[in-house]
């Protein structure tokens, strides 16, 4: 008995397979969204990204301005300035120029960054010309 109860389940369960139309796709509505919403995610990602660097950009400019700034007023204006200079301002000036040189370091490293992250979202763009990001409401 618990034989034709496995053979009559097994037979349901081949009817059912056979029984199936073929293969169901999406719509080709609902497959367009879900391609928009993909290339959405990679503009945002990368707007959000540039938005940092330009800001980080700017921030360190100024700081980089400040401080050349500062370093020119410690100088002195004498020709022969750093002949008669205190110890303790060439020290200051050597901490200007190691904050300079790194400020202009990463100024060129943003630089490039900045223009790497613009030459993709370009890319982006150019591939999917039928992608039209949504519109803020400002």
């Amino acid at each position: 008995m618990f034989q034709l109860f496995l053979r009559a389940r097994a037979h349901n369960l081949l009817n059912l397979r056979r029984e199936d139309k073929g293969f169901k796709a999406r719509s080709t509505e609902r497959d367009a969204e879900t391609d928009r919403v993909r290339i959405d995610a990679v503009i945002t990602a990368l707007d959000a990204a540039l938005q940092e660097a330009e800001r980080e950009q700017a921030g360190l400019n100024r700081r980089v301005d400040d401080a050349l700034a500062r370093a020119s007023v410690t100088f002195g204006n004498g020709t022969d300035e750093y002949l008669e200079r205190e110890p303790l301002d060439n020290y200051h000036q050597d901490l200007f120029a190691a904050d300079i040189s790194n400020g202009q370091r990463r100024l060129k490293e943003l630089a490039s960054t900045i223009s790497h992250l613009k030459f993709v979202k370009a890319a982006m763009l150019t591939r999917f010309p039928d992608f039209k990001p949504p519109q803020l409401n400002s």
